[in-house]
């Protein structure tokens, strides 16, 4: 799912060819992204542009030969001046005067062919990893093999030549990207390429580079320097092995303009080091004074200690655990404000809370509509979800980047707030105030061994443990949300140390945190009542704050007629949660649907058995009860299938179905077993909300 999707979309037609571009956002200032080299279409400007368009109006062109654009069989038809005068056609198009122009290697130089040519129509202008045809020497491995020779080797830049192309795509691919993004931990980076890439044919890009670039040497390279006139904005890695180093320093000195070297960065930041990328384009428009900041609310003058809390919208138990933990804080520091900066539906449970809401809030991509969109039938591969996310992640860090940087918070409290973990880490500079990073499981791990799956948890593993080895002041507390025997007892990945072992290490715990008071679903008759539920047995089917949980809801419905000959007089409520239509379900007589329930462990508390998916806040509450349960967890969700399981199997609680096994029939014959039972699972502390507080309070 995208991060932001476009308020428009269209195609200009210039020389009978169509040239596809996007819209995002409004504003006086237009940011408009020249099309890339035909390897990669302008989705590679993904992580800077839900950003961008909230402070300006956004453009991005695909370019001939890849995305929605044309692919002309000609070379004539390619080629810098094309790109420079399509870049134009969509200006007029759109009735744009003038624009920030943001190019990436050969588009750069595309920029700043429109800059020379057109200077009314170009108000500024940042080249990132620039490309400028004969400015300086290339790196010496980019000339070792002609284009259209034969190498004698399959090693090397011999796996972009035209030979290689057609014998190999897709390698010759792996490789170039390979090379671009080649820091470690770049594999999302280098799939997203090559999946653009491919989106083109080996002789459509030959046909591409032998396109013009509009200057035949040095000499007209120079003389189209010398026109610039406009603000330039250069951004570089210092470890560029597609283009030197050097081109970026004479193209800022011929220009005037200002250089930002990334240090440890290749040809791709805006996708490597996309934070630091956005904060100099930021800055870049900022000092042109033509665009309005991005901050759209009032900062509160406020004497009293305030904390930031991100709570994840990626199921609603984080949002229980985190109130009860806020209580407790206030307890501890009477006084203290907390602002949420949270996604709906939270968002409205927190406000019916009584909560403060940060208004910026309103800003964030929607993370769970992202895990909608990829649910399947009862299946989530959740570690492949995060993957996907990675522009969502960007922009919504985007978000809290610019509140931390216009208020003073004592405190910021990241519940699995990915984002906000990752990058501070990539970018510690940002690290302004005292920082808690909370989570109820360590460690991305694979659902099949051996596989791709597994090669990548381990890199994302190693990533995590590499941030926290360099940068341990990054987190001045980590807070595990259970015991230390709640953890997998497994390998991060081969070579890398125990999960259980490291995480001792390097976390404080805290205890399981139900988010309730146990007193308030002791007395079972007085709950029952107050649920609507009389002497009748009853089963209750939870699916958890996703809307992944519909097949399970289904499938109880129609194990409810075999469940009713074993248990005669059971009733069946079926808890849809935020995000399925409790109209969507067609249930038998004898099943209720209810919608989303603020207060969903009391009815849970109150129930003979249940049906649930393998959420560990759903299964815990469950658990804190005593309450006998069934549980199916999403197939590929590898965090309900090993760590939360593990953390049930320790506690003796629920009996585990896998969803291929989960007929009407088995479900029905499991939960009409536990119908009267009393399991005998170990007790729950419920001392874990004031222990999270107290470990917040020691850095108020």
């Amino acid at each position: 799912m995208r991060a932001v999707h476009p308020d428009r979309t269209g195609t200009v037609e210039r020389d009978g060819v169509r040239i596809a571009y996007e819209v995002f956002g409004g504003g006086e200032q237009t940011v408009l992204f020249t099309p890339i080299d035909p390897i990669v279409d302008s989705r590679a400007w993904k992580a800077q542009v839900p950003w961008l368009s909230r402070r300006a109006r956004v453009v991005t062109i695909d370019p001939r030969g890849n995305g929605r654009s044309d692919r002309p069989a000609d070379p004539a038809a390619y080629g810098n001046p094309h790109a420079a005068a399509d870049t134009l056609a969509v200006m007029d198009e759109l009735g744009i005067g003038s624009a920030v122009l943001v190019g990436l290697c050969s588009s750069a130089w595309t920029a700043l062919l429109v800059a020379a040519d057109a200077p009314e129509r170009v108000d500024g202008l940042v080249a990132v990893a620039p490309w400028v045809p004969y400015l300086t020497p290339p790196h010496p491995w980019r000339v070792q093999y002609a284009d259209d020779e034969e190498p004698d080797t399959d090693e090397g830049w011999a796996r972009v030549t035209n030979w290689y192309l057609r014998k190999d795509f897709r390698g010759a691919m792996e490789f170039f990207f390979g090379e671009c993004a080649h820091e470690p931990h770049s594999s999302k980076v280098i799939e997203d390429c090559v999946g653009w890439a491919l989106q083109n044919t080996p002789d459509g890009l030959i046909t591409a580079d032998a396109g013009s670039p509009g200057v035949e040497d040095r000499a007209q390279t120079t003389a189209v320097l010398d026109r610039i006139r406009c603000p330039v904005l250069v951004v570089h890695g210092d470890e560029d092995r597609c283009q030197p180093p050097a081109r970026a320093e004479l193209l800022a000195e011929a220009t005037g303009g200002e250089l930002v070297t990334l240090v440890g960065a290749g040809h791709l930041p805006m996708a490597r080091q996309p934070v630091a990328v956005n904060r100099a384009i930021g800055t870049f428009l900022d000092r042109l004074g033509t665009t309005a900041p991005p901050r759209r609310w009032t900062v509160p003058v406020r004497r009293e200690k305030r904390v930031l809390y991100l709570s994840s919208p990626i199921g609603l138990g984080h949002g229980r655990r985190d109130l009860a933990i806020a209580a407790e804080l206030r307890r501890a520091h009477p006084g203290v404000r907390v602002d949420w900066l949270a996604q709906p539906p939270l968002t409205q449970w927190l406000r019916r809370q009584g909560e403060t809401v940060h208004p910026a809030s309103a800003f964030l991509a929607s993370e769970a509509a992202h895990i909608d969109e990829l649910g399947g039938e009862h299946d989530l591969h959740a570690f492949e979800a995060i993957r996907q996310m990675d522009e969502i992640l960007v922009a919504n860090f985007m978000v809290f980047s610019e509140i931390a940087e216009a208020e003073h918070f004592d405190l910021w409290v990241g519940d699995e707030a990915w984002e906000l973990d990752h990058f501070l880490h990539e970018n510690p500079e940002l690290k302004t105030t005292a920082y808690a990073w909370m989570t109820d499981f360590v460690g991305w791990l694979p659902m099949t061994e051996g596989s791709r799956e597994a090669e990548l948890t381990a890199d994302y593993n190693a990533e995590m443990l590499d941030h926290v080895a360099r940068l341990p002041r990054i987190r001045d507390r980590a807070i595990f949300v259970g015991d230390p025997q709640d953890v997998v007892a497994t390998s991060f990945g081969p070579g890398l140390p125990d999960i259980r072992d490291w995480t001792t290490a390097h976390y404080d715990f805290a205890g399981y945190v139900t988010g309730f008071d146990p007193a308030d679903v002791a007395d079972r008759t007085a709950l029952r009542e107050s649920v609507g539920f009389g002497d009748e047995p009853v089963c209750v089917v939870a699916v958890g704050g996703s809307g992944v949980g519909g097949h399970l809801l289904r499938r109880a419905a129609e194990a409810y007629p075999l469940l009713r000959e074993r248990r005669p007089g059971i009733r069946m409520v079926l808890v849809t949660g935020p995000r399925i239509d409790p109209a969507s379900l067609c249930v038998p007589a004898g099943v209720e649907v209810r919608g989303w329930l603020p207060d969903l462990h009391r009815l849970l508390a109150a129930a003979d058995v249940a049906l649930v998916q393998g959420g560990l806040t759903t299964t815990m509450e469950l658990t804190a009860a005593g309450r006998p349960f069934v549980y199916v967890p999403l197939r590929n969700h590898f965090e309900q299938n090993i760590h939360v399981r593990h953390r049930l199997a320790r506690y003796g609680a629920g009996r585990c179905v896998p969803w291929e096994e989960a007929s009407p029939r088995r479900l029905a014959d499991e939960l009409a077993a536990l119908v009267g039972t009393a399991p005998q699972v170990a007790p729950v502390d419920p001392g874990g909300a004031a222990r999270a507080a107290a470990l917040l309070a020691d850095l108020l």
